[in-house]
Parts: C-alpha cells; structure tokens; sequence
C-alpha cells in the first residue's frame, strides 16, 4: 500500500499525535492546531470554523488530499465530504453521529465511518449513578437548603431493589446495567431487535423488544434513555409513555434530547407525576436561557458533557490506531456506522 495521508480535523494533544503518527509507516499524518478550534476543556473535539477565505482554501485542499480522516472536519463542508475525491474513512470522535452523517449525505456514500462506541460508556454509566443516587438522597433539596442555611431532617431512600428499565442495552447501556447491578438494583431493559439475544446476554433481569417498551414501564423507578437518535427512537418517550411510569420515577436521558418530547416532560415534572429528571441532552442545545428545565426544583441539567472525562481522549486513540491497523491489513474496522439503523 502506498502512503496515506490522514488528516487530524479536531485538537489532539502533541503526545496522543505522535501516537497515530507511530502506528505506522506508511502514514503521512497532517495536524495544523492553527487551523483548528481551540478547545474547550480536556477532551472538548469542536469542529474547526472557516471564517475566513485562506483558511477555507486550505481546509478544501486538505479534505480533497486526506484519504482518512480523524473527525469530520469544519461543519460548514462537511456537505461535500462524500464527493471528495481520496476519502474512504472518517474515524468520528462520538459514538451518535448517524443523523449528522445522514445529514451531510455520507450514508449514500462509500465512504465508510467508525464510531467511538464504547469509548464514553463508563463515564456516561457513572452520571446514571449520579442521578439515582442524587434523587435517591434528595441531593437537590439538601443542595438548595444548605444555600439557605436551613436545617430539617429528612428521610432518603436506597438503590437496592430499585427497578432501573435501560431503553437501549448497547456498550452504553450494558454498562449502565452493571453499574446498577453493583447498586443491588433490578435492572430490566430493551433492544431494537431480540434475535438470539437472552437478558442474561446483555445484563438484565428481563428483556424486550424496544416496541415493547409499554410493558416495562409502570414497574420502573428508573428509567434510562440510551439509544441512539433514529426515526424508530425519534420521541419514544411522549406524554403517553411518561403517564405509563410509576408516580414517582425518575428519568435520566443519556441519549439524544430528540428522543423525548421536552414539552411533554416539562408537564409531568411540572405536576409531579414524575419525580425528577437528570438530562445530558436537549432537543435545542445549548439549552435555550428560558427553557423551564432550568429552573424546575426537580431536574438536574448537564450541558450535554456527561460522557466527557480526561481519559477520553487517549480512549480515542487507541481505538483509532487499532483501526488504522485493520484499515492498512484490509480488515473490518471496528465500530463501522450501519447506515440504515445509523449507529
């Protein structure tokens, strides 16, 4: 195989660089940090802005060269991504990037795009934790009461035998199970499809179809959105479903904001019928200064970095060379994006 020129589209650390510039050989790695966005916190991947004409030219020029990429470049051209002429692979930085490859129009292409699935499950499993632990010992009230220098005692709740239901048994999902599991909880949960797949396969006390997610409902005190954003997952928590859950429970939406219907939520936590809610994601983010979820007593907001740890980025990393090892052997990448189901 001839060179192949891979270029770095999102900021990377000089050391973790070095590292995909020694996986092999035959790379020919381009990393500009002038012409990427500056990050924002440790492991922050924003796309790169091209504001200005010289650095538009450049970005053309190298996406018209690289054969792989390492993230998806400036937004602004990532339209014209599936027509460039050497790209084959587009190794993305997050696990849920099926609609913005639908979107720029890479699932009608040949270019092929792996995820990092896998590589947020543990920190994202963790928030999980937080949130039930949080609501279990009523960590808002206690927070907003210590402000208020006011002292009343109280009585919390245990994780043991709390029935958490996982919408979405993935890396993310099995990972949540676990967790809870730890936590003595009953953990119940849903895959798109069963196949041969058995609850003990993937971690849980019951399984279903995630059309069957009805049945799971009014027995949850937990419920936990983590499946990817599709048009079969697009709202699947609606009014209906949230009236189906047992007074009390809590949500946390580790998913997509797209998956809920915030109007919807707003009302149940609004009335009480749903005791709280912990959100990583929103349909409109970053969440608009006059979204009631900022001022509701009962909602933990996250502003969409839940799954953002300072081990994130080598995480990348490594899954990256190892695919770059498997893309130079002609072996099957890991993570490859399905584009009908677009995770």
């Amino acid at each position: 195989m001839s060179r192949v020129r891979l270029v770095i589209t999102s900021p990377l650390p000089d050391e973790l660089v070095a590292r995909i510039r020694a996986t092999d050989a035959r790379l020919d790695v381009v990393h500009e940090p002038d012409l990427l966005a500056p990050a924002r916190h440790a492991c922050d991947h924003p796309p790169p802005k091209v504001d200005d004409p010289a650095a538009r030219e450049r970005w053309n020029a190298l996406l018209d060269e690289a054969e792989v990429l390492f993230d998806f470049g400036p937004l602004e051209l990532a339209p014209s991504l599936a027509e460039r002429p050497q790209l084959r692979w587009i190794q993305a930085t997050s696990a849920g990037v099926g609609k913005l490859a639908e979107r720029v129009g890479l699932t009608k292409s040949s270019v092929a795009v792996t995820t990092a699935s896998g590589v947020h499950a543990r920190p994202l499993a963790e928030f999980v934790l937080l949130a039930m632990l949080m609501f279990g010992k009523d960590g808002l009230r206690l927070g907003r009461e210590q402000r208020e220098h006011h002292w009343e005692l109280y009585c919390g709740e245990e994780t043991g035998g709390k029935t958490v239901c996982v919408v979405g048994l993935g890396k993310i999902g099995r990972e949540v199970a676990r967790l809870a599991r730890a936590l003595d909880a009953r953990v119940v949960g849903t895959v798109r499809e069963l196949r041969d797949r058995t609850p003990k396969d993937l971690g849980v006390e019951r399984l279903e179809p995630t059309d069957q997610l009805d049945e799971l409902l009014p027995d949850a005190d937990v419920l936990v959105l983590a499946v990817p954003h599709t048009a079969l997952t697009h709202r699947i928590l609606d009014a209906r479903r949230l009236a189906l859950l047992k007074p009390g429970a809590i949500l946390v939406n580790i998913a997509r904001g797209d998956v809920v219907d915030e109007a919807a939520l707003v009302e149940a936590l609004r009335s009480g019928r749903l005791r709280g809610a912990a959100l990583d994601v929103f349909e409109q983010e970053p969440l608009s200064p006059e979204s009631p979820l900022w001022d509701l007593p009962n909602v933990f907001v996250s502003p969409h970095s839940a799954s953002n740890v300072a081990a994130e980025n080598g995480r990348i990393v490594d899954l990256f060379q190892e695919n770059i090892r498997r893309y130079l052997e002609g072996r099957p990448l890991l993570n490859l994006l399905d584009k009908e189901q677009l995770y």
